[in-house]
This record gives C-alpha cells, sequence and structure tokens, in this order.
C-alpha cells in the first residue's frame, strides 16, 4: 500500500467511526445541493468538491457540465482531483522544498521529486466540515495541522460555494495563518465540458484567455522563473480560437498545462471565457488572482465517470485561478506567503449563459 492511499484508508475509517458514533452530518461523508430555479450544483465534504452543475443549453435543455464519479464514495480514490480544493498549495513546488525566513522547510514529494496540489494527502483528500448550508449556499471549513505534509504553522481553511444570481456561481476561498509564516496557494479543480460531462473532447470549444504573459516550465513542468509573451506562440488565446487549432504544436506534451499571467493583476477581472458552439453554452471566469493553470485533461484516460460514461484525454478543460507555480522558490512572482493574522483571499465567479 503506497503513502496517498494509506492515508486514505485512515481517513476512511476515521469517517466510518464518525457514521457510526452518531457525530453530526457536518462530519460525515456526504452530497449537499444549492440551486436556485433550474440552475443546481451538488457537492461532498471530502475535499469540498463540487461534484455536479446542472446549466441549460440554448434550447433550455439541461446538461451536467462537470466531470465526476457516479458515487460520492469513488472521490475518495480519486487520483485526477475532480472538482476539488486542492492545496495548502496548488499546483507544483520544484524539489519540494523552500526557505521562508532563513527556514528551510522538506515537503512530501508526490510528483518525482517535487510536490503537487499539496502533496501526498492534500486539502482534496480530506473531509471537510461544512460549517453553513442554505437552498443557495453551502460553507465548508478545514484546519491545517503545523507540519501536514511539511508545511509550517496551523491554517484555517474555508471555502463557500454561492448561487449569487441565474446562472452565477461564486467561490470565496480564505485561509488564515495561526501562528507560522506559510505558503498558501489553493484552486478549485474542477474539469468543465460545457457541452455535457459526457459529450466527448472539448477540442473544438473556442477559448479566450486574457493573459498576455505565461510562465514556461522545465521538462517536469516546474517554472523558469521567467515571463514570457504569448504572442507568436501556441499559448496565443488572446483572441478566441478553437482548443485543438494549436494544439499539435505542443508536442511531445500531450495537451495544454500552463500557468498564464492573467492581465490586470490582482483586481477582480475577466480571466477566461469558452464557448460551445453545439449547445450555444458559455462560460466565463472571473478572479482576483493573478495567475490561471490551462489544463485540457491531458492524463484522464478511461476514468469511468457518472453513468459509466468513460472519460479521455481532452474530455474536459480546468481553469485554475490560482498564484505562480513554484513561487515560494521565485522572488520574481507574486508572493503566497502568509503571515501569523493575515488572510489568503481567492474569489472566483462563474458565469454562464447562451447565445
Amino acid at each position: 500500500m503506497n503513502k496517498k492511499m494509506a492515508g486514505l484508508f485512515i481517513s476512511i475509517m476515521m469517517m466510518m467511526i464518525s457514521l457510526s458514533s452518531g457525530s453530526s452530518a457536518s462530519k460525515a461523508l456526504g452530497v449537499y445541493e444549492v440551486k436556485r430555479g433550474n440552475f443546481s450544483a451538488k457537492f461532498t465534504n471530502w475535499g469540498a468538491t463540487l461534484i455536479s452543475l446542472l446549466v441549460p443549453d440554448r434550447y433550455g435543455n439541461m446538461a451536467d457540465v462537470a466531470l465526476g464519479y457516479q458515487s460520492v464514495y469513488e472521490y475518495t480514490n480519486d487520483t485526477s482531483y475532480f472538482g476539488s480544493i486542492v492545496g495548502r498549495v496548488a499546483n507544483r513546488i520544484g524539489g519540494a522544498q523552500f526557505t521562508i525566513d532563513g527556514i528551510h522547510y522538506k515537503l512530501k514529494p508526490n510528483e518525482k521529486n517535487n510536490m503537487l496540489h499539496g502533496g501526498v494527502i492534500g486539502f482534496s483528500d480530506v473531509l471537510w466540515k461544512v460549517t453553513k448550508h442554505e437552498s443557495d449556499r453551502i460553507s465548508f471549513s478545514y484546519h491545517s495541522c503545523d507540519g501536514e505534509e511539511g508545511f509550517p504553522g496551523d491554517l484555517e481553511v474555508s471555502v463557500s460555494y454561492a448561487i449569487v444570481a441565474p446562472y452565477v456561481l461564486s467561490i470565496r476561498m480564505r485561509a488564515k495563518s495561526l501562528n507560522k509564516a506559510t505558503p498558501v496557494n489553493l484552486a478549485q479543480h474542477t474539469y468543465w465540458n460545457i457541452g455535457g460531462h459526457n459529450s466527448g473532447d472539448v477540442l473544438s470549444d473556442v477559448i479566450q484567455i486574457y493573459g498576455s504573459q505565461y510562465t514556461p516550465t522545465d521538462d517536469n513542468l516546474i517554472p523558469t522563473g521567467k515571463l514570457v509573451s504569448v504572442k507568436g506562440t501556441p499559448y496565443d488565446f488572446l483572441e478566441p480560437q478553437t482548443i485543438g487549432s494549436r494544439i499539435a504544436q505542443l508536442l511531445p506534451l500531450r495537451g495544454y498545462d500552463m500557468n498564464y499571467v492573467l492581465d490586470g493583476g490582482k483586481k477582480m477581472k475577466l480571466a477566461a471565457r469558452v464557448y460551445n458552439e453545439k449547445s450555444g453554452r458559455v462560460m466565463e471566469l472571473s478572479t482576483n488572482v493573478p495567475g490561471l493553470q490551462f489544463y485540457t485533461a491531458n492524463y484522464v484516460q478511461n476514468v469511468t465517470g457518472k453513468g459509466g460514461f468513460v472519460y479521455q484525454p481532452h474530455s474536459a478543460l480546468c481553469l485554475e485561478s490560482q498564484g505562480f507555480p513554484d513561487s515560494v522558490n521565485h522572488p520574481n512572482f507574486p508572493s503566497q506567503i502568509v503571515r501569523p493574522g493575515k488572510t489568503y483571499k481567492h474569489n472566483m465567479v462563474f458565469t454562464f449563459s447562451t447565445r
């Protein structure tokens, strides 16, 4: 049994003990719905995960536009981060190490010598507490202990999902450092296919990304520290382009998996827009953080999802607003260090429409 499976086994055993002891539902694995009219979303407190989102097409036909599993229990063994909150630090930390204020910290690597999405047991692999559940909103919280996956300090984390208007989903992530300076970079990791989760690949979808630069990486997807213009590269989506129009130029890569430097810095701004011609659905993402990871589900292969549909590479796209990857090791990147008493704030707004 590997380290992640052992950790998941312990978490599931704790969950079963919680269920058998008659503790509150907020501490047991569950499914929770929020809705306004015909716009509805479902979540589980395992990883504070979005497990479905129903959106109409131009004719009013509803479809679930989020990839996921048929059973909530399958999320406890997920390795693709379907719909979850990832952290304490999303994306990659090179060498699984960093130094803050002269103190060197060694983390638990889970991708070769690097750390990906918080380590062996990140925030996507733990049971969160449901702190509020109303008809159109839900909030989760999690206490991350000092030393968890090697990170310094105790951290209080929360995420709130709310339907704030027809076809508008707001996501607010917060984290407060209690006693030590620590890096924090949370991301919401839903795999979107706005044609419908079972509609095939997203290569014909049209995307526009409001980022004039990107952060190139080495062969292990660790940023080099440079900021490079997207002009003249396959990463240029300043004007709308189909996702598949230049994907062949990325070989030997399997598709897009790159952090964009969003125009507008840390203010709330439009980050990306996606259009599916067949359904007429449009999805827009606005955020207040400086980066956006655009990922085309390159490593999703033969994954059995909802209704028995089998997901393959490019069956979805992820729009992970974030701080820059490995920022803790690049002083020229926007800092993701949260000091005691300070609060990390990450806002996202997904707006759906049709045309």
